[in-house]
């Protein structure tokens, strides 16, 4: 009787273990890659002039979104929002060296009551550690790919199913990554926003080569998930983040600067070769993450995320989002303007942007580089278009309104067009209303920037004096 007990046990305890294992089996593994400071245009799939072949093989083994947007065209503020799921200024990370408030929920603490091991290499730029308790890789402004290979192998071996996030450093300045030799600054093309001068040129064909370097990093992710048999049961994301350090790209909310290549594969649910039109935003990830790993959206941490899960678009659907919002913060940056707030919404057509302080001179770190200084030096000689397109950067009217669908580079400022005002009257109260949503208060909020970076800073304690 009491072998027979013990048999009936053991073989309970052997069916709990099994349905546990087959559960974890059946979660997905969660693999995200993030360029820094990478027009998604220059990309190879997007005709871009840079050389990424595995990018563009990964976009024909998955799907390539091609109006992927974030909020801000800056580091801080866009980590947080991946992680978080949350909008800037909603969440309190809006200037560029910034914070979440202690006891907010991001995608560690969705997903480790899951069953997930979390862990992250590259640049971090988040805070504080209390909110970003995930497994911290070696690599600091790049992934480290000898300590992500003992993670992949560890999670292969236990069968555990983990959420990875690979975080390059590529290509944000210095451009001095990769064979820029690849790229003859001679022959390069130029979009029309950018002043054709030699600076700009050989700036160019540097930043062509850390695009290239980030594609390797590309490779070197997809081949570990290849070499420890983990691909087929991968959700793996890559991303370009915003827009490079050129000017009308980063610190700005030109499409140049809030648009993102994105690329996903996820073998048996995502078409291969396919592309998607959906609107959707970086704030979408971590909901989609958290369905995808089982985890449950209506819970109360979850109703505090401001994305919509990306199911239904990796399965084809072709909309997702009507409006996507932008905003910049350039109080508290590396030579930024003394406060020069921006907002903006885009639909599938239109383009909405509100500069609330258009007397200041808008500046950057961009203002002050090489590139951008050499279009001064034109504009000073009198070259026409240098004139204009230094004007067009540095001075902006306080309400910009594009047509994107005959102006894709927004180029040309419809605001005063009577044709257009009712459509900038809709456009505006939808700009209001997510200000509100967000608890933003326009120059208010843009002026307080640095008191809440300052509250976010560590308490500095006096040191006690030793006794004599």
């Amino acid at each position: 009787m009491n072998r027979f007990l013990l048999a009936a046990a053991a073989f309970v305890i052997a069916l709990i273990c099994t349905q546990k294992t087959s559960i974890a089996n059946e979660q997905p593994n969660l693999v995200f890659v993030i360029a820094d400071d990478c027009t998604f245009r220059d990309i190879g799939c997007y005709g871009g002039q840079a050389h990424t072949p595995r990018i563009d093989a990964l976009a024909e083994e998955g799907m390539r979104l091609t109006r992927c947007f974030q909020s801000v065209a800056m580091c801080s503020p866009t980590r947080h929002s991946i992680y978080c799921g949350q909008y800037p200024v909603k969440s309190g990370a809006y200037p560029n060296h910034t914070f979440v408030p202690d006891g907010t929920a991001s995608v560690v603490q969705f997903l480790k009551p899951l069953g997930y091991q979390v862990a992250q290499s590259g640049k971090k730029h988040i805070a504080p550690p209390s909110v970003f308790d995930w497994e911290h890789l070696p690599g600091n402004s790049n992934p480290n790919f000898e300590a992500v290979e003992e993670f992949v192998k560890g999670c292969s071996e236990t069968e555990q199913p983990f959420c990875l996030f690979l975080c390059s450093n590529e290509p944000h300045t210095p451009w001095n990554k990769g064979d820029a030799s690849r790229y003859d600054p001679a022959t390069l093309e130029l979009p029309p926003y950018i002043l054709d001068t030699p600076e700009t040129r050989e700036g160019m064909s540097r930043y062509l080569a850390e695009i290239t370097y980030f594609d390797s990093q590309v490779g070197e992710a997809i081949d570990l998930l290849d070499q420890y048999k983990v691909a087929d049961n991968t959700l793996l994301i890559v991303v370009s983040e915003q827009g490079n350090s050129m000017p009308f790209a980063k610190w700005t909310c030109y499409d140049s600067g809030l648009q993102s290549g994105c690329i996903v594969r996820w073998p048996g649910h995502v078409d291969a070769g396919s592309t998607n039109d959906a609107m959707i935003e970086y704030i979408d990830f971590l909901p989609t993450w958290i369905e995808v790993a089982g985890g449950d959206l209506s819970s109360d941490a979850a109703a505090k995320l401001d994305g919509k899960s990306l199911l239904p678009v990796l399965a084809g659907k072709p909309t997702h989002k009507e409006l996507v919002f932008g905003e910049m913060t350039t109080r508290g940056i590396n030579n930024g303007s003394d406060h020069y707030g921006i907002r903006s919404v885009r639909s599938d057509r239109y383009k909405y942007i509100w500069n609330f302080t258009p007397e200041v001179t808008f500046q950057n770190a961009c203002t002050n580089s090489k590139e951008f200084v050499s279009w001064v030096r034109e504009a000073d000689a009198g070259n026409s278009q240098a004139i204009e397109l230094v004007q067009r950067y540095t001075q902006r009217p306080e309400i910009e309104f594009y047509d994107l669908t005959v102006d894709p580079l927004e180029m040309n400022n419809l605001a005063n067009d009577p044709a257009q005002q009712d459509i900038m009257r809709s456009m505006r109260q939808e700009l209001d209303r997510w200000m509100q949503h967000c608890g933003d208060q326009g120059q208010a909020t843009e002026l307080d920037a640095l008191n809440h970076m300052k509250r976010g800073q560590p308490k500095r304690t006096k040191k006690r004096a030793k006794s004599s």
